[in-house]
């Protein structure tokens, strides 16, 4: 099993997310992270004051699935999350030693 972490711009999950339901996918979390990079942040005005917020807001996707969809999720990830510009993300693919359900104390890939 692998876990994918992938940093993605926000305006670009819901076409990620569904073609990797598409793929079969059974585990996904998702959640608002805030970062620096190579891109830097857009000067926004608040109540009149012009400022330049110091980090970009994105999503973070956590996958963790069987090896044979490794590649097409990633695929995913790069076709659906890609705009060509600075800013457009990471993928981070890590080894996932064991898996449990609490619920019923599945073991492994039954646990997904």
């Amino acid at each position: 099993m692998k876990k994918i972490e992938a940093i993605i711009r926000t305006s670009r999950f819901d076409q990620i997310h569904a073609c990797i339901a598409a793929l079969g996918v059974k585990f996904l979390t998702f959640y608002e992270v805030k970062g620096m990079g190579l891109e830097h942040a857009r000067q926004q005005t608040y109540r009149g004051v012009a400022y330049e917020p110091a980090y970009i807001p994105r999503t973070k996707l956590e996958i963790v699935t069987v090896e044979e969809l490794v590649e097409p999720v990633i695929n995913c990830i790069l076709a659906e999350g890609k705009t060509g510009e600075i800013g457009d993300g990471k993928i981070f693919v890590y080894d996932v030693l064991e898996a449990y359900r609490i619920r019923n104390t599945d073991m492994g890939e039954n646990a997904l």
